[in-house]
């Protein structure tokens, strides 16, 4: 891990809005050693600061602190069900942080099959798992996600649905 935050390890993260779509509860229940550090703001902070008092709750920081902050985690906890995307799991994972998520569709496109994280039906057993992973496993996997690789899967899923013509062919009408 990078940087020390100064508490006993591991160290599981969570940085995000804290609020009912997030599923921050099932993360703040696990049974897990070590600190849980919540990075954030949202409409349930005091209440779940309130219940979980051992959380090590450390409110927004600005942004330009978040890769120390990811950098100094064992794990990246995700605890959300219904996200499309979770830009955070991929910003944890360039940072070589691991991802523990449940296996449900966001997670499973920014982590998917990899040695980034970990995705189960068990959250903890996710996050235990992820512990063990290499971190330069979650920066490997970081690094797949680049513009052109990103656009390139864009245009093939348009060419797929029939909404456009491939280059190549529009090449090939050309003459070129």
């Amino acid at each position: 891990p990078g940087a020390d935050l100064g508490l006993p390890r591991p160290l599981w993260l969570y940085v995000g809005r804290i609020s009912y779509e997030k599923n921050l509860e099932a993360f703040l229940r696990l049974d897990l050693p070590g600190s849980k550090v919540i990075y954030g703001s949202g409409p349930l902070l005091e209440r779940l600061r309130r219940e979980h008092p051992a959380v090590h709750w450390r409110g927004v920081v600005p942004r330009a602190e978040l890769p120390r902050i990811y950098s100094a985690a064992d794990v990246f906890v995700f605890p959300g069900r219904s996200e499309t995307f979770g830009l955070v799991m991929l910003e944890a994972m360039a940072c070589g942080t691991p991802v523990a998520a449940y296996l449900v569709a966001g997670p499973n496109d920014v982590v998917g099959r990899s040695r980034g994280g970990v995705l189960h039906d068990d959250l903890r057993e996710a996050a235990l798992a992820a512990l063990g992973l290499p971190r330069a496993g979650a920066l490997e996997r970081a690094r797949r996600f680049d513009w052109r690789q990103v656009c390139d899967e864009f245009e093939q899923g348009l060419v797929r649905s029939g909404a456009v013509t491939p280059l190549s062919q529009k090449l090939h009408k050309l003459g070129a």
